[in-house]
């Protein structure tokens, strides 16, 4: 079974293409206009080794809000449709991931239900001309629209630049756990209700 999804999305706002592999080798090809932003997901596919290839032209005259918070639904979108009904999963993943000073912790559970727990606390607004507070906002989207249960919380840190990057990488760690087949599952769908939809 391939485990791809493909997904577009058009608003007025955002003109979004991806595809995804979640048994890829961390291949990323990215093109955002944030150029921050592109840095971190290609931080997310080459440490979750799911292959990624995304085109977003966004209002990017306006600010990166749009362009960031709308790349992460339709990644939690493609995320939905490549796991399909689940069957054969680990489900669960969490790590620690350390980078220079900060440390982050993030946990998934693909449960069917979307929410983000974000306890990441990052003190300049900026990293160039990034919105710190975007990594809220993406990692929300993508929660919600994956129907995923996600924790990410800062156990230390002081550099904006290396505690989104630590999050972006811990959250990428997690998920490679949580999606790679458990090969004593003998295929069953991970949950006592026989559904994770």
């Amino acid at each position: 079974m391939t485990r791809t999804a493909k997904v577009v999305r058009a608003t007025a706002e955002t003109d979004i293409g991806l595809s995804m592999d979640l048994d890829g080798t961390g291949a990323a090809d990215v093109e955002t206009g944030v150029g921050f932003f592109d840095h971190m997901l290609c931080a997310l596919a080459r440490h979750s080794m799911i292959d990624l290839t995304l085109r977003v032209k966004g209002d990017t005259c306006v600010d990166d809000h749009h362009t960031v918070e709308d790349t992460g639904i339709v990644m939690g979108q493609a995320l939905r449709e490549a796991l399909g009904d689940k069957r054969g999963i680990r489900r669960f993943g969490s790590v620690m991931v350390p980078l220079d000073e900060a440390l982050v912790m993030a946990a998934v559970d693909i449960s069917g239900r979307g929410e983000l727990f974000w306890d990441v606390a990052i003190g300049p607004d900026k990293v160039g001309t990034f919105d710190t507070e975007l990594g809220h906002e993406f990692f929300a989207g993508l929660a919600r629209d994956a129907g995923i249960t996600l924790h990410l919380r800062l156990v230390c840190g002081e550099n904006a630049h290396h505690i989104l990057e630590a999050t972006f990488k811990a959250f990428a760690r997690a998920l490679r756990e949580a999606v790679e087949p458990d090969l004593r599952s003998a295929g069953a769908i991970p949950s006592t209700k026989g559904s994770l939809s």
